[in-house]
């Protein structure tokens, strides 16, 4: 699978609102850092993160642009109500190793 597969497959688990496999996609030591926030490490952490979120509000990812660069692709994203943002993955051995990810959360 080619790593814009694989992004286009996690945002359709992300927009599922499925917290469990969308953690399935991480390392078990992944980082995932929104820069307006403090790191998340594990992927336990990383799916409880996701949970909480999931709870909280219905989110929707569409995706404006795949990019690809060796291990990294940078996703950019919107959503329904005009929130823009940008998502750097490092993928290793068919896993999300570092997730970063740039938006306004005032916005939000």
């Amino acid at each position: 699978m080619s790593l814009k597969n694989f992004i286009e497959n996690w945002v359709a688990v992300f927009n599922s609102g499925d917290a469990h496999v969308l953690s399935q996609m991480y390392h078990e030591d992944a980082i995932n850092h929104q820069v307006n926030q403090d790191p998340i490490e594990g992927r336990d952490a990383i799916k409880q993160m996701f949970k909480d979120e999931f709870q909280q509000a219905k989110m929707v990812c569409l995706i404006e642009s795949i990019y690809e660069d060796g291990d990294w692709v940078i996703l950019e994203w919107k959503d329904p109500l005009g929130l823009r943002g940008c998502g750097f993955f490092k993928v290793v051995n068919g896993k999300i190793k570092i997730q970063r990810g740039y938006w306004d959360r005032l916005f939000f």
